[in-house]
């Protein structure tokens, strides 16, 4: 068992390994892009502004911002595989919801309006198709298990919650708003709104259906998780 536990640690390690290297090339090269004018995987049209409102704009991205909750949570899964405590259980869930309703939405309503060619298309499937699918697997195959519990759940949406107010207090402010069905100028409040509330409710079943896979794939026993602050 312990040696079968040791192998699993190692894998554990391979991949949320791996994975923070993908996301990492990804994220620095997306932002060498946008710093040179080259091109932003997450906008749908290219659209002309200064450099500091490129930045704005690129860390905006709820993409962007998943895909740093990802990097961060599969470089600690990286150094310790056991990791636990309530503010590591927060960062994991949010990185698990962010990244997975990033890949479902871009796979579902942006894919067909984005078309990156030579480096931008490895940063695009780094960011949308890698780091979603290699996250979740990372979280089915390996855990830690017995993580996502209610309080846990509801901490990790204080994230979004706050992106989405930001996103529509900046769009109200500049008029640019991140994605095309948040695009309150051009659609409405009332269906920018409805649109949200979908992704947000989205959001709330992958959260139920995540703390339902976690008890069921939880070992009736095992060793102890180490815990952080």
């Amino acid at each position: 068992m312990g040696k079968r536990m040791s192998g699993r640690m190692r894998a554990s390690r391979v991949w949320h390994g791996a994975l923070f290297a993908v996301a990492l090339a990804a994220l620095v090269t997306q932002t060498v892009l946008v710093v040179q004018g080259g091109t932003d995987v997450n906008a749908a049209e290219a659209e002309p502004a200064e450099l500091q409102e490129r930045l704005v704009r690129l860390f905006s991205y709820f993409t962007i911002q998943s895909n740093i909750l990802v990097l961060a949570a599969s470089g600690l899964l990286a150094a310790d595989p056991k990791r636990d405590g309530r503010a590591w259980r927060v960062l994991r869930l949010d990185a698990l919801l962010g990244i997975v309703i990033t890949g479902l939405v871009f796979a579902l309503v942006l894919a067909p309006l984005v078309h990156p060619v030579g480096v931008a298309w490895w940063v695009n499937a780094g960011l949308h198709y890698v780091s979603p699918v290699a996250f979740l697997l990372g979280w089915l195959l390996f855990g830690p298990r017995g993580q996502v519990d209610g309080g846990t759940a509801w901490l990790a949406f204080i994230w979004p919650v706050a992106w989405i107010g930001y996103t529509f207090w900046r769009g109200h402010e500049t008029g640019w708003f991140p994605y095309p069905f948040l695009d309150a100028t051009e659609l409405g409040w009332p269906r920018a709104a409805l649109n949200t509330a979908i992704v947000l409710g989205a959001a709330l079943l992958l959260a139920a259906l995540a703390q339902l896979v976690d008890r069921l794939l939880k070992p009736a026993s095992g060793p102890a998780r180490r815990r952080v602050p």
